[in-house]
């Protein structure tokens, strides 16, 4: 069966059918890995054919692409908004809060991510995190709330790499406090730039 005419509006049961097969996809990415995920690990999953699948997306690919997007629409979609009512220092901090938060709280969602973008299945996106961080920096320096003269770019590069040890630590070490650990990387934050 050919994939869904998508100029045809969806009705609410293959909406309903779709959001299913980007969860069942999502979760199988985050056990198996992307090579490890099948059309028909999905469909069993779900309790559908391949052919149902193949209904609703073209290919392997395809579903997994839909299920990075609502991952990542997800992630940007909380952070954004713990990061909206701050400006300056306090923006900084939001951000590296709710990212780690959100991180911590869906392990398959942070396995999707990492799957996706280390078998390069991740459809590009609007701004990436460096260009985020070095954005809120600058403001907070504008701010007055971090020195002048600080390299936005630089310091997003160790922000960025300090927040994938935190979320791959907790990943692998359950006992591991990813809360208390985004605390530390703020107030290091706050000691040097302030």
């Amino acid at each position: 069966m050919p994939a869904k005419n998508a100029s045809k509006p969806l009705t609410l049961t293959e909406q309903a059918r779709r959001a299913q097969l980007i969860g069942v996809a999502i979760d199988a990415v985050a056990a198996h890995g992307y090579a490890g995920t099948s059309l028909a690990r999905i469909a069993e999953a779900a309790g559908i054919s391949k052919a149902a699948v193949l209904y609703h997306f073209p290919s392997k690919d395809a579903v997994v692409q839909a299920a990075y997007a609502t991952v990542l629409e997800s992630l940007i979609a909380h952070v954004g908004a713990a990061v909206e009512p701050h400006t300056g220092g306090d923006a900084v901090e939001a951000y590296i809060r709710a990212l780690v938060g959100y991180l911590r709280l869906h392990p398959g969602h942070t396995r999707m991510i990492i799957e996706s973008l280390v078998a390069e299945t991740a459809p590009p996106a609007g701004p990436n995190r460096h260009e985020t961080v070095a954005a809120l920096l600058t403001a907070a320096a504008e701010a007055g709330d971090y020195r002048r003269g600080i390299d936005p770019g630089l310091v997003a590069v160790i922000v960025n790499g300090a927040i994938d040890a935190i979320v791959s630590t907790g990943l692998s070490d359950p006992g591991f406090d990813t809360a208390q650990a985004a605390d530390e990387l703020i107030r290091m934050l706050s000691r040097t730039f302030r």
